[in-house]
């Protein structure tokens, strides 16, 4: 094993001297003032106190960080489709949240569909909850749903702890939870100002798509044609226009076309309380690349061409888009048409829950940026999303959770060894870079055979 571990103090200390729970030693710990050698103090799942390397904190657990390994922040996920209850079977708490530990991944945040029944009133989420609670090997949150007719329970929610509610502006794959119209979401949206809470947006035109070819067979041209970049640019729009209308803090979802970039860029400049993400497929993949018939690919909205790509990174590095999240959206296998290839009828949903961070810092490190922006990417910027206060980073008085990095080691995926449920990926055989060693919640190692990870709320 590349990390060291002591267990007992590797001194006695004196009456005067502070011992902790965990002391964690490394010469590469990403704090908020960049890489360096620290030391960390750890009580009662919180970081107490970040000091330089030699400082001899004193602890009953030691874990010393290897020279190739960097002291990471776990990172936090605020796109994940879990699925549990109702279509379990696609993927559940058990395997998803098993797969984000393995991934560097200590905190997620559960979308409010495709379990049945979705996360639209408080009865569903308390079921919702008693799911998690017995399988999560990681914290996990919750959003709700805005859909036709529960506008009378949006409120409710979030005094139970959502963390904001998404909505469809078109179909959304699942007929239980329906689409909301331009004006509905813009009620919706009013509602949500009313206390503060956050619409985040799927955000494709229902008319654009439903007047655009319909993809038949396994040309991805055919299907990359059935959603238009100008689908989700109208809708975008519509989005900004109405946040600005409402007051409401917005949150574009997954973030595929380059061509919005310049009206966020404006609506941001302008006050719109607007945010952004997008995914890894949409940084690391490309149109030109997939062949015919590779249902993995397939995703809504879907993976353009390298151009397409290049602005997406330069939106992330002039900090247009805010975040990049995994949109971990599983299915069965016979689901995503494996074995005849078409796109016309194949779920659209890419799993890459647990190689989120490999496959962006593959990329990233291609293009000289530092490991420090990848974490302000998928750590930083998503807490603030959520409201997470107390997670994304390594300083005093946040919560103690860690990811153990060795940024230089390479794999290859194998979709057999991978944690979710269906081992399918559009990254199969891929080489990347970065491994993540060891993950640690709340000052504990995450043991893959006992869920201890906790149910996490809003915070007031």
């Amino acid at each position: 094993m590349s990390i060291n571990e002591a267990v007992g103090r590797t001194s006695s200390p004196t009456a005067t001297e502070t011992t902790y729970d965990l002391v964690l030693r490394g010469q590469q710990v990403l704090t908020a003032q960049g890489i360096a050698p620290r030391e960390i103090g750890v009580r009662d799942g919180k970081i107490v106190t970040v000091q330089d390397l030699g400082a001899g904190l004193a602890a009953e657990r030691v874990i010393e960080v290897a020279s190739d390994e960097v002291l990471l922040p776990g990172l936090v996920d605020t796109h994940v489709h879990v699925n549990e209850p109702g279509r379990t079977e696609w993927e559940g708490f058990e395997s998803a949240t098993k797969a984000a530990a393995a991934g560097g991944v200590t905190t997620i945040v559960d979308m409010p569909l495709n379990s049945i029944p979705p996360t639209v009133n408080l009865e569903a989420l308390d079921i919702k909850r008693a799911a998690a609670s017995k399988n999560a090997y990681v914290n996990v949150g919750f959003w709700g749903g805005a859909i036709p007719g529960n506008k009378k329970d949006l409120r409710e929610l979030h005094e139970a702890g959502v963390f904001g509610f998404k909505c469809f502006l078109l179909h959304s794959g699942v007929d239980e939870f329906p689409s909301l119209s331009v004006g509905e979401m813009e009620e919706d949206m009013a509602e949500l100002a009313s206390f503060d809470s956050l619409m985040i947006v799927h955000a494709e035109d229902s008319d654009i798509i439903g007047n655009s070819p319909q993809p038949v067979g396994g040309k991805y041209a055919g299907f990359l044609d059935s959603r238009p970049r100008d689908a989700e640019n109208t809708a975008i729009a519509q989005v900004i226009e109405r946040a600005r209308k409402t007051g409401v803090r917005a949150h574009v979802l997954h973030l595929s076309s380059s061509d919005a970039l310049q009206m966020i860029r404006e609506a941001k400049a302008e006050g719109v309380l607007l945010t952004v993400e997008t995914c890894p497929h949409y940084l690391t993949l490309l149109a030109e690349e997939i062949p015919d018939g590779a249902t993995a690919f397939k995703c809504c909205p879907p993976i353009r061409e390298n151009d397409n790509r290049e602005l997406l990174w330069k939106g992330l590095e002039e900090g247009v888009i805010d975040c990049i999240v995994s949109d971990h959206s599983p299915s069965t296998i016979d689901l995503k048409d494996v074995e005849n290839g078409d796109f016309g009828v194949a779920w659209g949903g890419v799993a890459s829950l647990q190689l989120g961070l490999p496959l962006i810092w593959s990329e990233a490190k291609k293009r000289g940026l530092k490991l420090e922006q990848v974490v302000q990417w998928m750590g930083v910027n998503p807490s603030k999303l959520a409201g997470l206060s107390a997670k994304g980073s390594i300083e005093e008085g946040k919560d103690a959770d860690f990811a153990v990095f060795a940024p230089e080691d390479t794999f290859e995926v194998d979709v057999q060894k991978l944690h979710h449920k269906n081992p399918i990926s559009p990254y199969q055989g891929k080489t990347l870079s970065g491994v993540v060693r060891r993950s640690i919640i709340a000052g504990a190692d995450v043991d893959f055979q006992k869920p201890t990870g906790q149910l996490i709320r809003r915070e007031s």
